[in-house]
C-alpha cells in the first residue's frame, strides 16, 4: 500500500487540514499505517497535482490560509480501483524477532527485560483499541456502513495485540527455564 491510498482513505470519512490529518495518522489511521508530518504534507501537494484531491483555502485571523483538502471523484476511482486489486503480503521487518534470533549472545534477563518493555507497549495499545471499541462500537448492528469496515479493522488490531500478547507471555514463561548464564558470548 502506498501513502497515498492512506491518505484517500482518511479523507473519505471528511475533508480536513493537512495538519489534522496528521492528527489522525497519530491516531486511528497510525494503528496501521505510520507516517511523518511531512511526508503526509509531500503527498497531498501530489495528490492535489494529479487531482485525486481538492484543496480549498480557508482564511484565518492573523494565520496563514488553511488548506481543507477533499478527495475528488478520481480520487474515489483511484481507490475503488485499488481495493479491488489483490493484497499483497507484507514483510516482516520486526527488530524484535531478531534480536531474539539472536538472542543466545546474551543472558536470558537481557531478552526478558526487553520482552518485558515491549509487552508493556501492548498492552496500551490493547487498552487504546478496548477503549476505542467501547467508545464507538458499542451497537455493531446500528453502525453505518463506513463505520462497520472501521469496526473490522479494529477488530484486527485487537486480536493482533491480544495473539502477540499470548506469544510474549509464552516466550517469557520459555525463557524464565533457561539456566541464569551469560549467553552464548564468544
Amino acid at each position: 500500500m502506498a501513502l497515498s491510498h492512506a491518505i484517500l482513505s482518511a479523507l473519505t470519512d471528511r475533508p480536513c487540514s493537512g495538519y489534522d490529518l496528521a492528527k489522525q495518522f497519530d491516531g486511528s489511521v497510525g494503528f496501521f499505517w505510520h507516517a511523518s508530518h511531512q511526508q503526509i504534507y509531500r503527498e497531498l501537494t501530489k495528490l492535489e497535482q494529479q487531482g485525486l484531491v481538492t484543496a480549498e483555502a480557508i482564511a484565518q485571523a492573523g494565520k496563514p490560509d488553511k488548506k481543507i483538502f477533499s478527495v475528488t471523484e478520481s480520487g474515489k476511482t483511484v481507490l475503488k480501483n485499488w481495493i479491488a486489486q489483490p493484497s499483497k503480503g507484507s514483510p516482516t521487518k520486526d527488530d524484535l524477532l531478531v534480536k531474539l534470533f539472536v538472542g543466545h549472545l546474551v543472558p536470558p534477563a537481557t531478552v526478558q527485560a526487553t520482552l518485558h518493555h515491549e509487552r508493556a507497549q501492548h498492552v496500551a495499545t490493547l487498552a487504546a483499541y478496548r477503549d476505542i471499541e467501547s467508545k464507538y462500537f458499542l451497537n455493531c448492528e446500528n453502525l453505518s456502513p463506513s463505520a462497520r469496515f472501521q469496526y473490522i479493522t479494529l477488530r484486527n488490531g485487537i486480536h493482533y495485540e491480544t495473539s502477540w500478547l499470548a506469544w510474549c507471555d509464552e516466550t517469557l514463561e520459555t525463557l524464565a527455564t533457561f539456566p541464569a548464564g551469560d549467553g552464548d558470548n564468544p
